[in-house]
């Protein structure tokens, strides 16, 4: 019962659940990988021919080719970077907000921790922001230079 009640059990079941997903992550790899063997061994004993086999499995790799070709395409990257700094911000500053304001109702000053730890998403959200500029003004660039000249 002690052991619940140690300072070190946050730390440790942090480092356990980063330990869970890289194992699950490596053993799903692995599972994919031995079922789609096992799509081409069955292929294969049903007589089809190995030109047949490699266009079925293009063809389904195409498939998930278009599902993320999202992140592919510039635009849509940009979009998505300036989506999650708009939001990374706004989570940032309306928990800078609340525990100021809770600083207030509450007249703890130790609330003030919570703010502190709210410059996390914020930061990265103005990190977004940067990496939003510098895409766009890499985008304009490369779209500038391609631009058929008349």
């Amino acid at each position: 019962m002690n052991f619940i009640m140690s300072p070190f059990i946050v730390p440790v079941a942090a480092l356990f659940l980063a330990a869970v997903a890289v194992v699950s992550a490596a053993v799903s790899k692995a599972h994919a990988r031995r079922i789609k063997a096992e799509q081409r061994m069955a292929m294969v004993a049903r007589g089809m021919k190995a030109e047949d086999i490699a266009m079925l499995l293009d063809q389904n790799s195409e498939e998930l080719d278009a599902r993320t070709a999202t992140h592919r395409d510039p635009l849509r990257r940009l979009q998505s970077a300036r989506r999650t700094a708009i939001i990374l911000s706004s989570v940032g500053l309306g928990a800078i907000l609340f525990f100021v304001l809770l600083v207030h109702i509450e007249g703890d000053h130790e609330i003030y921790s919570g703010a502190a730890a709210a410059l996390v998403p914020l930061a990265i959200g103005i990190g977004f922001f940067i990496d939003y500029r510098l895409q766009k003004r890499d985008f304009e660039a490369l779209r500038a230079n391609t631009e058929p000249r008349v």
